[in-house]
């Protein structure tokens, strides 16, 4: 069997994409055991990563119980749209080096900026912390470098201005 987890992510969610459109997936266990029968390997911890990243939530089937969906073109634009809109809200500044971007936030306003940022789903970002009132620090992956968050940050937010 192969173990995608790392190596080709971007494969394994067009596969966990296929899925979901194409059944009723009930839990991440019955995930697993399809994404094991396509002989791909992950762990619950990778799988409920990829879940988010794709914005993936449990719907309702009436008296079946819950089901994995994904949303709608329309559910993830309205999404970034809210995402921007923290992120533009909270910002204050932001700076970089080789392997972290601080951004600085207004009193208040780490934690829903942040939350913009995971949400958004920097691929070079492997996680961000936001501190107790006025900052975000955002761990960049090896080899995405601070002028590249800046140029994708500028892409998924068009209102973004450098301050």
């Amino acid at each position: 069997m192969r173990d995608l987890e790392g190596t080709n992510r971007p494969e394994r969610l067009k596969l966990i994409t296929r899925i979901l459109r194409e059944s009723k997936v009930e839990s991440q266990d019955e995930l697993l055991a399809v994404l094991s029968r396509h002989k791909v390997l992950i762990t619950q911890a990778t799988l409920s990563r990829d879940l988010k990243l794709l914005k993936v939530s449990k719907v309702g089937a009436g008296k079946s119980g819950y089901f994995y969906a994904l949303p709608s073109e329309d559910e993830l634009k309205h999404r970034e749209e809210i995402y921007a809109h923290d992120f533009l809200r909270g910002y204050v500044s932001i700076e970089w080096n080789e392997s972290l971007v601080v951004i600085k936030t207004y009193s208040g306003h780490s934690s829903s900026v942040a939350l913009a940022l995971d949400n958004l789903g920097f691929s070079g970002i492997l996680g961000t912390l936001a501190g107790q009132d006025n900052n975000v620090f955002a761990a960049l992956r090896s080899g995405y470098t601070g002028q590249q968050f800046m140029e994708d940050l500028k892409k998924r937010i068009p209102d973004f201005d450098e301050k």
